[in-house]
Formats: C-alpha cells, structure tokens, sequence
C-alpha cells in the first residue's frame, strides 16, 4: 500500500507501508470496538449467527471463528447471560447482555467517547498546536 504524506514544506514524500503492519494495527484496533457492539447489540437476546449478521450489516466486520470465542469468554466473564431455545429445528444459545454487561457497556462507551475527544484535535489538520 503506497502512502503519500505532504511535509510542511509542501513536497510529496511516497513511502511503502507493509500491508501486514497495517493489517495487524486495524485489528487492534477492531478487538475492543467487536466487545462494544457485541454487548450493545444483545441488549435483547439473539443467537450467534444472527448477531454475526447484524454487525456486518453495522458495518463491523467479524469473523464467525472471533465472534463465537468472544461470546463465550464475555459469557464466562458474568457480561453475558445465555438460555438454549430446542423449540425449533436445531437448538440455539440466545445470549444476552448481563447487568454487569450493561455496567461495563456504559463505562466502555464513556472511555470510548473521552478518548474520541481527546483524539479529535490530534487528529484534525494541522491543529496539534
């Protein structure tokens, strides 16, 4: 991936950047943003599958073979209830978040929207100063 950066003295450097580097700092950057929206989506109780459908049509992408783990551990982590529906064809787990869920939800989006606030004049052109 070819990266264009533009000096203060308004030359144009091109620099390679390793699609791997890059690829390994977005999924850091994606781990904790999945928890978020796991815990925000089972607000109501959902199965796996169906919640790996709405976080792609969010715009989260996940992999089904993270999502599944994630739930798990979030479950074993007391941030997530879960009860099996036999009723259909083939049993689900419908998973739900817990009270402690939505506790360490409210505090994940409050740091979320701080680090946003902190970041933004960071981030902005041109106005670190």
């Amino acid at each position: 991936m070819a990266l264009t950066m533009m000096c203060e003295t308004h030359y144009s450097v091109s620099m390679e950047i390793d699609d791997a580097i890059v690829a390994t700092h977005l999924q850091e950057l994606r781990r904790g943003t999945v928890v978020v929206a796991a815990l925000a989506l089972l607000r109501s109780p959902e199965y796996g599958y169906a919640l790996l459908e709405e976080l792609g049509r969010s715009g989260v992408e996940v992999d089904a073979n993270t999502l599944y783990p994630l739930l798990r551990r979030l479950e074993k982590q007391g941030l997530l209830t879960s009860t099996w529906d036999t009723s259909g064809e083939r049993p689900r787990k419908y998973y739900q978040v817990s009270e402690a869920g939505t506790m360490c939800l409210r505090i994940l989006t409050d740091e979320w929207s701080r680090l946003d606030a902190s970041l933004a004049p960071l981030l902005a052109n041109g106005e670190r100063r």
